[in-house]
């Protein structure tokens, strides 16, 4: 379908990615002793969500960069010109794995690299999205009870943002759950069942979520705190409109942004879509907007390449748009955690870098 000059180009595009370090990227430096130093906020967050990271080394997993030299993943990531880490945090997961700890953990190494941080609370102990938002196991018997539900938020977001300041760490950005367009914590705080809404729902969710967002403010006054939806590309109004008039605060909006998985129209018709929408919410509640997830198949690393590309492209170009984040770019190899295995779950299809650990050509999309 190609002539071979192209044929070649592209070739070259699959196998050499991230070729040079961005040094103008980098927004800190560690201190001889180890101590982490402040972390500048960069004007635009060039970020990656890497919370599989000390799971995938437990399991024998190592990073590579471009020249193929084995090195830690955050140094990997800062040759491709990430400037910004993502991490969530569950209340009390399998293994450990993203829990309190190792959240903790993983922030201080990025803090030591000089990365900004954004910290993603699911108030579950799994993911929480639009599939499922399910009540952590220890806080069940208060799930009926939106006043105890709250004091469990209120005390889990301390006890977490306070072990990142015993280490050092402090947040640039903080998330009040994930992806919750129908709430969280179902089902005292959702929003909305097959048979239409669900009476006090939007006042619970308000109520919960203003417990967490307090909560990041007591720790952290200077954080940007906000709630996060999936589909940049629908009109999503609606439901900050909503939330507002149940007293609710947000400092700025997190969004989800996967342009191949809406099967109805191309991947660039989605990504038009959603640098639309990016826009006018910025417009009408005057908060800064972040791409909080995004990620493309490595399987048409190519065509992938570009969809990213044109979408990294044209948010960048919008002053209201404060940063993209690729969710779990460091996937290879079909590695999967565990806890898929038991689920029958099949590998993350959507990581960015190639089978011997090296980032692929999408990762490129995050050069200056």
């Amino acid at each position: 379908m190609r002539y071979n000059l192209l044929i070649f180009a592209s070739l070259l595009a699959l196998t050499v990615s991230c070729t040079k370090p961005s040094d103008t990227q980098e927004q800190g430096k560690t201190e001889p002793d180890n101590t982490p130093s402040a972390v500048q906020v960069p004007s635009f967050a060039l970020g990656a969500d890497v919370s599989w990271v000390s799971e995938m080394e437990a399991s024998g997993k190592k990073f590579k960069k471009a020249d193929g030299t084995t090195a830690d993943i955050f140094d990997v990531l800062k040759d491709c010109g990430i400037n910004s880490v993502r991490l969530r945090v569950w209340v009390n997961p399998a293994g450990g794995w993203s829990g309190k700890a190792d959240a903790a953990a993983l922030a201080l190494r990025a803090t030591k690299a000089g990365m900004a941080l954004m910290i993603d609370f699911h108030y579950s102990d799994f993911f929480a999205d639009p599939s499922r938002q399910d009540f952590p196991k220890d806080w069940t018997a208060d799930k009926s009870d939106a006043d105890k539900t709250a004091a469990r938020i209120k005390a889990h977001t301390t006890e977490v943002l306070e072990a990142l300041k015993d280490e050092g760490v402090s947040p640039a950005w903080i998330q009040i759950g994930n992806e919750t367009r129908n709430g969280f914590l179902w089902p005292l705080a959702q929003l909305w069942d097959n048979k239409g809404n669900i009476a006090g729902g939007w006042e619970r969710f308000a109520k919960l979520y203003g417990a967490g967002y307090a909560a990041a403010k007591a720790v952290f006054p200077q954080a940007v705190v906000m709630p996060h939806l999936n589909n940049a590309w629908e009109d999503n109004s609606w439901w900050f409109k909503e939330l507002k008039a149940k007293g609710a605060k947000f400092d700025a909006i997190a969004l989800s942004h996967y342009p191949q998985t809406e099967s109805k129209m191309t991947a660039e018709q989605v990504n038009a879509a959603a640098v639309g929408r990016i826009s006018a919410l910025a417009a009408t509640y005057g908060v800064p907007v972040y791409v909080s997830e995004v990620g493309v198949k490595i399987s048409t690393e190519k065509a992938s390449a570009d969809v990213l590309k044109s979408f990294m492209d044209q948010v960048r170009k919008i002053p209201s748009c404060k940063g993209v984040f690729y969710w779990e770019p460091e996937v290879y190899g079909g590695w999967k955690p565990a806890v898929y295995g038991s689920l029958g779950w099949n590998a993350y299809d959507m990581g960015a870098f190639l089978a011997d650990g090296r980032p692929s050509s999408i990762m490129n999309a995050f050069a200056k």
